[in-house]
């Protein structure tokens, strides 16, 4: 059985996941509004890898034997006017993961749970990519997006972009 402190953390983590699916598919939804197909294809996928990510601690927690609460989805918040904005509240949405997934972690070790502490390595390594990845669009941005011609280059890069399922087995 899992600390009680472990599980609440990892329970309210799959509200938080679900959470960022809906911030991103908002940011999909900005882009294909604005023209730009190939950013809102990248948030899209965006999206289901962050459910995939809730689906992860669903089923963890359910081979644990500890039962799922799901609780209600927050509305986006985001305000998005200008191209950059939903890069960088992405990027800070990341940071703000990270350290959820890092306090779930902190919470495990203290309790020397090393199962939990094993799975969420993956995160954790996970957390690293997203948020270089976050930050690499919004230097592409600064670098390209006020020319035309490289915006819509970097528009049918970020539109390659296919889903992958989580690398991650329980």
């Amino acid at each position: 059985m899992l600390n009680e402190k472990v599980a609440k953390l990892l329970n309210e983590q799959v509200n938080k996941e679900f959470y960022s699916a809906y911030l991103y598919l908002s940011f999909s939804n900005f882009y294909k509004e604005l023209g730009l197909d190939g950013f809102a294809n990248w948030y899209h996928v965006q999206a289901q890898e962050e459910r995939d990510h809730a689906m992860l601690f669903i089923q963890y927690m359910q081979n644990n034997d500890v039962p799922v609460t799901l609780e209600a989805i927050d509305k986006p918040d985001a305000e998005l006017k200008e191209k950059m904005d939903a890069l960088k509240a992405g990027y800070a949405h990341e940071q703000y993961v990270t350290s959820l997934i890092h306090n779930i972690y902190e919470a495990a070790y203290e309790v020397k749970d090393f199962r939990t502490m094993q799975f969420l390595d993956w995160f954790v390594k996970e957390q690293g990519e997203e948020e270089t990845n976050a930050s690499d669009l919004i230097k592409k941005m600064e670098l390209f997006g006020d020319d035309a011609k490289s915006l819509y280059m970097l528009d049918q890069e970020l539109g390659g972009r296919a889903y992958t399922a989580p690398s991650l087995v329980l």
